[in-house]
């Protein structure tokens, strides 16, 4: 464990969570500024992540692919809405090798003979590299719907920088598909966010909002842009994944075309998608407390820990024994099992280091609880224990886990719920946004002026136009102008 000044959430948020990120030994900043090396446990997290969202991936018929991490900079500008959005991010390459230094001996610099014919840009997304190759892949309707998904890094030259929120360089996934409709497409970007959806509510427990991003914060290339937001514990609210749909305008830009049923030319429809290691930082900041991480039990790494406790050497055999029994039975029902039988460190020692990573429920046991065939059953997300008897102790258990997930998903969506405001004025907005965080519902009057000067004037912007709005005739908060729905607005990370 790192060794970090102890920081109460409820003091300084921000400082609570970089310590408990280091502290947790989930990821620590590296030599290179604004990247972060992600540590075993952090990755085994993230590797459970991955699982999970590429099996729903391939249960939707999507297939794995890699493309390269270097973009020609001429496709890149190919559509142009794309490359001016990012323009500001992009890492480039310009020469392929070094030198060693005449005046300087031992020190290296770049090679002036070496400059590239056409620089590279170090892919911020794949749109370009991947579009320009699905025109060879497209002649015919026959060809599609193509379902491409790859899990890859990508690096964005991020000024301000937070572990797993914000980084140079950080893993994701994207998809990109071709369709021959646009209805296909746009069927195919709405799935994905429920894809999202579902993974963040039922495996990392955060309740999110389905909407539409506005024309202002949509994806640059895109027609549309659907999104889920959640509202982390400091009331900020924290986008945690994208589905575009991107018309027909990556297809133009490249010269996609196909051959439809009916024998006429069209350009192909698409559409992209994508989470990042940023799920990271939503499930640290969705359910964690002072002592430490709060897992949900599908993506924790260890699900279940069994700490030995004994004194005399002539209780260990009979403790460890049991201790390995439990263990193995466990297992059996695939449920990640760590047994602890490390000297040198006292079981509360290990009760701490257990609760600060996160562990949904601890086992202890000792040689009375062999002797009573019990054990000392503790839960992380309430820290109640309870004496649990060795009869049908596995099932049990699997109900705990079960418990366990759903109480820390209700008790995200109680807070959400307690911390969403309507609200009808100017003055209620700025009042609510001052002294309430979290979202507000507003009127808006819909146009891209009035949204840039309310983030001007309060740093509040439109998260998103929820899904599940009814028509609602109002006035917009801002300017007293007509609107017909109302918007959810935010701080935002």
């Amino acid at each position: 464990m790192v060794e970090v000044k102890k920081v109460k959430r409820s003091e300084n948020y921000s400082e609570w969570y970089n310590n408990l990120v280091k502290q947790a030994d989930l990821a620590e900043h590296s030599a290179v500024k604004g990247c972060m090396v992600i540590k075993p446990y952090g990755y085994a997290i993230w590797e459970k992540m991955q699982a999970e969202l590429d099996r729903q991936f391939k249960e939707t018929g999507h297939q794995n692919a890699y493309f390269p991490l270097f973009v020609p900079k001429s496709l890149f500008e190919a559509e142009e809405k794309n490359a001016e959005g990012f323009a500001k991010e992009c890492a480039i390459v310009t020469h392929y090798r070094l030198k060693t230094d005449p005046d300087n001996k031992g020190k290296l610099m770049v090679d002036p003979d070496a400059k590239l014919e056409e620089e590279l840009i170090v892919r911020p997304t794949s749109e370009a590299i991947i579009w320009n190759t699905y025109r060879d892949w497209i002649q015919s309707y026959r060809d599609l719907p193509i379902l491409i998904n790859q899990w890859a890094n990508v690096v964005r030259w991020e000024m301000r920088t937070r572990l797993f929120l914000r980084t140079a360089e950080f893993l994701w996934q994207e998809g990109h598909t071709a369709h021959a409709t646009k209805e296909e497409a746009l069927a195919e970007t709405k799935q994905m966010l429920e894809v999202y959806a579902d993974f963040a509510e039922n495996f990392m427990a955060v309740p999110v909002i389905k909407g539409v991003k506005t024309e202002n914060e949509r994806f640059a290339g895109a027609d549309e842009t659907f999104c889920i937001e959640g509202l982390m514990q400091d009331g900020k609210a924290l986008q945690m994944g994208t589905s575009h749909f991107l018309g027909q305008n990556f297809a133009k830009a490249f010269d996609v075309k196909f051959v439809s049923k009916e024998n006429k030319k069209d350009y192909v429809w698409a559409t992209s998608w994508g989470v990042s290691t940023r799920l990271m930082g939503a499930l640290i900041m969705s359910h964690s407390d002072d002592e430490g991480l709060v897992l949900p039990p599908k993506l924790a790494p260890i699900q279940v820990v069994i700490v030995p406790i004994f004194r005399k050497e002539e209780e260990k055999m009979a403790v460890l024994e049991k201790a390995r029994e439990y263990a193995n039975a466990l297992k059996s029902k695939g449920i990640s099992v760590k047994l602890d039988d490390r000297e040198g460190q006292s079981p509360g020692f290990k009760f701490a280091e257990y609760e600060l990573k996160g562990v949904p429920v601890r086992i202890a046991i000792g040689p009375r609880d062999v002797q009573n065939q019990t054990v000392e059953v503790a839960r992380r997300d309430t820290k109640e224990k309870q004496v649990m008897a060795e009869v049908d102790l596995v099932h049990k258990i699997e109900h705990l886990l079960t418990q366990i997930q759903q109480n820390i998903y209700q008790k995200a969506l109680d807070f959400r719920a307690e911390n969403i405001t309507t609200v009808n004025t100017w003055d209620e907005f700025k009042n609510v946004l001052e002294n309430k965080p979290g979202f507000i519902l507003a009127h808006w009057d819909g146009t891209s002026e009035t949204e840039t000067k309310i983030k001007e004037e309060t740093k509040a912007t439109i998260r998103c136009i929820p899904l599940d709005s009814a028509l609602e005739e109002g006035k917009c908060v801002y300017t007293g102008n007509p609107s017909k729905q109302r918007v959810l607005f935010a701080k935002a990370y």
